[in-house]
Formats: structure tokens, sequence, C-alpha cells
């Protein structure tokens, strides 16, 4: 457990740059010209309501899916009970923790984080995410060390939780061992579809991708024969050459999910 507060915070106190966004915000709700809001920071900042801050802090203090692999190194397929969180997040306010907030001045200015500030990060690891030993034995066997602490993250999402779902890791973990082609990019693909798409399990996803690929593409068909400018004065009124770099993105994004269903739908379907 003393491993596990000292990373959480090393990592809460690791720094941490404002978003122009976030400094907008600060701005233009409390009416702080930019090169102030490194002093309203340290000394205002701990005068607002829980509410406030959570707003101003939250972009910075949600966890992705990098700060939740750290943990998962750290625990491999063990987790931390639900209702021991409360008493991490104690322990991490009593310490106090300092974070290093960079404004875009480049200056560090030392923030003393709240509870409910510690509390969303602690709250969003996936600390009590748990590995079935199979699944750890899987991630061991297909993947290089640099690696593993990310798929272990993956495998503690919530997502994988459900009966249904979780078979879809475990056969493509087990394909990708027997026959090869694994990538990290895939699985990462992999997790983002099935969170976002919500299949209902191995037979529903196979039975959907057909259809998720005739209409990437129609997309890419549509997208790449385009009707041209009909005179290069319009087109540059309308953007010249950067619609095109924009649309030759789009494209692109598209074309490399369609290469990632069909790389996925043979994974699964073997």
């Amino acid at each position: 457990m003393s491993n596990l507060i000292e990373t959480l915070a090393a990592e809460l106190e690791r720094p941490r740059e404002l978003s122009p966004r976030v400094l907008n915000y600060i701005g233009g709700i409390y009416g702080i010209d930019h090169d102030a809001i490194g002093a309203f920071l340290v000394n205002e900042l701990s005068k607002l309501e829980d509410d406030e801050i959570d707003l101003i802090l939250s972009p910075v203090f949600t966890p992705k899916l990098a700060d939740q692999a750290v943990f998962a190194g750290l625990l491999g397929g063990e987790s931390i009970p639900r209702e021991r969180l409360p008493e991490l997040v104690q322990q991490l306010v009593a310490r106090p923790i300092q974070a290093q907030l960079l404004t875009l001045d480049g200056h560090t200015h030392l923030v003393t984080l709240r509870e409910v500030t510690v509390e969303r990060y602690v709250q969003r690891l996936r600390l009590e995410g748990a590995i079935p030993e199979s699944l750890l034995e899987l991630i061991q066997r297909v993947s290089n060390a640099e690696d593993r602490p990310m798929l272990r993250a993956v495998a503690r999402r919530a997502v994988w939780e459900n009966e249904q779902t979780q078979p879809i890791l475990v056969r493509y973990l087990t394909n990708v061992s027997a026959r090869g082609g694994y990538s990290l990019a895939d699985t990462l693909g992999l997790l983002e579809l099935v969170e976002g798409r919500k299949p209902a399990g191995v037979t529903d996803l196979l039975a959907r991708i057909p259809g998720w690929k005739e209409a990437l593409r129609q997309q890419i068909e549509v997208g790449s024969g385009g009707r041209p400018f009909f005179h290069e004065d319009i087109r540059a009124m309308h953007g010249g050459g950067r619609d095109q770099r924009q649309d030759d993105v789009r494209l692109s994004v598209k074309e490399r999910e369609l290469d990632f269903l069909v790389r996925l739908e043979q994974i699964l379907a073997s």
C-alpha cells in the first residue's frame, strides 16, 4: 500500500500544463488577465467552492488510459476494493499534495490540492479493476514488456466486467497469440470500439462489422471522388489546398479505421 500511495502522490504532483481552454475559462469566469492567472491559482483557488475547483481542475486531473497504465503496471492483476479508495484519498490529502500547474508563460505554480480533486483522480484510476489470471497470462504471452502496463490498463476497464463482452478481449488476445498479428494500436482500437459501440458479445460484434466496413467504404468513395472546383479563383476562396489537406486527413482516418475493422474481423472470426 505504501508503494501505491507514493506513486499516487508522485503522479498527482508531476507538472501539468493548463490548456488554453482552461486558461480562457478562468479568465472569462473570474475576469482575470492571462498574466494574472498564476497568482489566482496560488492565492484565490483555495477560496472557491468544491464545484468551482472541480470545473477548473477536472481537465488536468481526470486520468486518461496512460495514467491508468501507471497503476495497472504497479498492481498487475490485483485490485484495491472500492471501499478502500476514500482511505487513500484521505492519506493523500493529509500529506498534503502540492500540484505543479504550468501556465502558457512557462511558469510553474504550486497549488495544494483539495479533496475534491484528489478524489476525482483516485476514483477514476480503475484501481478496483481486476484481471483474471488467464487474461494476465495472455497479455504476458502476446506483448513486450513495454506494452504490458497499457494492456493491463485496457484489461481493467469496466467494459470487460460484463460476462458477454470480456470474451471479445479474450478471443482477440488468444487468436493473436496463436497466429500473430498483435499490435498495441489495434488493441486500443478494440477497446474504443467496444466502449463506444457496445456490442453484446463476440457474435454481435462480428455481425455488425460488415455494415461498419461498408459504411466506411462508401464514405471513402464519396470523399475521394468529390467534384473539382471549376475555377482556381473559387478554389482559393474556399481555402485552396487547405481544404484538400483537411479532406485528405479525414479520408486517411477513415481508411485506417477500415483497415482496422478488416484485421479485427479476420482475427475474431478465426
